[in-house]
């Protein structure tokens, strides 16, 4: 069985996790099929959204500990093939934020510790009302230091930490609340609500949503000066696309822009 399928319609891609029996852990095979698959949308520029959702009764719950115990068997105790996990781990999660389009989490079930940092990594997410997320490592006694990366960019730092430390799962109201995710909406709704996002983002001038979403992640790493710098040269180049010019003019003649 594949570790993800994909279904491409409309410019939109649906990635799913498939591992249902293990609801759904990056195990080493998922990581690869996940970087792969995020490997070549990079410079497929028939889609303009992804959508990452996972099979069965949960979205993602973090990594595979099965295959993390085993590693204790090396002549290392582990530490090499841990290291290299999660370094692979942060690489497949930074690709996600370096694609040109944007990509919705689309969670329902359970998002937990890694599974929970790939929900705070997308650049969007909507959540089934009923899902639960945690960063609940720390109850087993390992701490989720490489999913605080991403959360903490996400939430308040209180929140995160109080999350971190004590293991409590959070629900999807109070993850809205606290903008892990866009909105939370009833569990029969999710697969229609996910897809009425991308297909709005989707119909958006690619070359404006590509140039934003770079230039979104870059300037938050920047001093406020720095940013408004890098981001008025960003907006001369996006004024010197020929696209940008047509929807600017249609605007003005109160017309549709063709971007065909």
């Amino acid at each position: 069985m594949p570790h993800l399928t994909r279904t491409d319609s409309d410019a939109i891609a649906h990635i799913e996790l498939n591992a249902p029996e293990r609801l759904n852990a990056l195990s080493d095979g998922m990581l690869a099929a996940l970087q792969s698959e995020l490997d070549a949308l990079k410079t497929d520029t028939t889609i303009r959204v992804v959508i990452l959702s996972g099979a069965g009764k949960a979205f993602c719950a973090g990594h595979d500990l099965r295959e993390m115990q085993a590693a204790r068997q090396n002549d290392d105790g582990g530490a090499a093939a841990w290291g290299d996990l999660f370094t692979r781990c942060a690489t497949m999660m930074q690709t996600v934020q370096s694609l040109p389009q944007p990509v919705i989490a689309q969670v329902h079930g359970i998002a937990t510790a890694a599974g929970c940092q790939l929900v705070a990594t997308c650049d969007l997410a909507v959540a089934a009302d009923s899902c639960k997320f945690g960063v609940n490592g720390v109850n087993i006694g390992l701490f989720c230091s490489t999913p605080m990366v991403a959360l903490t960019r996400n939430i308040p730092r209180k929140h995160a930490f109080e999350m971190l430390t004590t293991g409590r799962f959070i629900d999807a109201a109070e993850a809205q609340s606290l903008g892990l995710i866009n909105k939370s909406v009833p569990d029969s709704d999710l697969v229609q609500e996910t897809r009425a996002l991308a297909q709005t983002i989707a119909a958006k001038l690619p070359v404006a949503v590509k140039t934003g979403k770079q230039a979104f992640y870059d300037q938050a790493q920047m001093t406020t000066a720095d940013a408004y710098a890098y981001t008025g040269q960003i907006m001369v180049d996006n004024m010197l696309d020929a696209q940008t010019n047509e929807g600017i003019a249609a605007f003005l003649e109160k017309r549709d822009p063709d971007w065909s």
